[in-house]
């Protein structure tokens, strides 16, 4: 995505407390015009209270939002062009999907004719035309939350707020209407704000990602650039899979770190900012790593463990220094697996590791 957007949402050193509670510290991001944005963490990290401020349904301790430059701080919730699609989707049960989805545009004040016409537009877009006359109770999980997609994209809004609005659905549902989402907002040219727990969520729909905890973003950047060079070991651990190894840094600059791995061996590979000489942690992604003859490795140890994944295979392999590392590779008939208690070398290459900051 091209970095010359104009800025949708502007988030300026916003704290949010609850009493001696303080749920955000400090948070600064810009989110794009156009944009879909993706605010990822645990559970209590503040994402969703994050949504929150942005949306009106509480207010801002210290700090401010702008939204394409204006203050929203004394706006009312309706009085922001900003739509939520929650968790629940609290369709109306007594009301058909066409009315679901008109009450909003019809308390907006809309011309009726208008209105019904919007449901159209909006109804063909989540592909639910057949279904216009159907009762909530008719509908299936999937149907009702393109439902409730519907009725928050009917009155137009500039920004749409989705507070994890695929966690109450199958894998395999979800994994369907991660793509239909992501095809919306590019039809829609809506900023999308996306909030999940789910890493996979977010590295599959998002054109960037802040990946918050314990009230700070700890680090923002596309979804490869989160996975790739994670700034702390927060994020390497969080995002997807990884190996945190104990090395010995000797010297760090230009982005590079020299590290000396358990056993010895010596490698100088990307460093995140603020990584210090002496006690580090190097990343290692599962799938960077290889298998080879005991000897023959950067790192030397026994294979412990096989862990069958369908598609993927773990080897679990305990380091002479002590520590575990896990190993994937993909499961093929060509592949040779170590025997549990096997004496193996792992492999990999030094642009694959990553040295971080705690």
């Amino acid at each position: 995505m091209s970095t010359d957007k104009k800025i949708s949402i502007d988030i300026q050193n916003v704290t949010k407390r609850f009493g001696a509670f303080t749920a955000l510290n400090g948070v600064s991001l810009d989110i794009r015009d156009n944009e879909f944005f993706t605010l990822l963490g645990p559970s209590g990290c503040g994402k969703t209270t994050l949504l929150r401020l942005i949306a009106g349904f509480e207010e801002v301790t210290d700090g401010a939002i702008h939204l394409y430059g204006q203050n929203i701080a004394d706006l009312l919730p309706n009085e922001r062009p900003i739509n939520t699609v929650f968790q629940q989707y609290a369709l109306f049960p007594h009301m058909n999907v066409t009315d679901n989805v008109m009450f909003g545009l019809l308390r907006l004040g809309q011309d009726t004719s208008k209105a019904k016409a919007r449901v159209l537009e909006v109804l063909e877009l989540v592909r639910l035309s057949d279904f216009a006359d159907r009762m909530p109770g008719q509908l299936s999980g999937g149907q009702q939350q393109r439902v409730a997609l519907a009725r928050a994209l009917a009155p137009s809004p500039k920004v749409l707020l989705l507070d994890e609005p695929l966690s109450a659905l199958d894998l395999k549902l979800r994994q369907a209407v991660r793509l239909e989402l992501q095809q919306i907002q590019v039809q829609t040219g809506i900023t999308f704000i996306f909030v999940t727990h789910d890493q996979e969520e977010a590295l599959t729909m998002s054109d960037r990602i802040a990946v918050l905890e314990g009230g700070r973003v700890q680090q923002v950047g596309s979804a490869r650039e989160i996975y790739e060079a994670p700034e702390n070991k927060f994020v390497a651990d969080f995002i997807g899979e990884t190996n945190l190894i104990d090395v010995t840094v000797s010297n760090v600059e230009k982005g590079k770190g020299s590290c000396v791995l358990p056993g010895g061996a010596q490698i100088i590979c990307s460093a995140a900012e603020g990584a210090l000489v002496g006690s580090g942690h190097l990343s290692l992604r599962p799938e960077r790593i290889k298998i080879t003859a005991s000897g023959k490795g950067m790192l030397e140890g026994k294979a412990v463990r096989h862990i069958y994944l369908g598609t993927d295979l773990h080897i679990e392999v305990s380091l002479t220094s002590g520590s575990h590392v896990t190993v994937r590779m993909q499961n093929s008939t060509q592949i040779k697996i170590p025997n549990v208690g096997q004496s193996v070398g792992l492999d990999f290459e030094a642009s694959s590791a990553r040295l971080l900051v705690d």
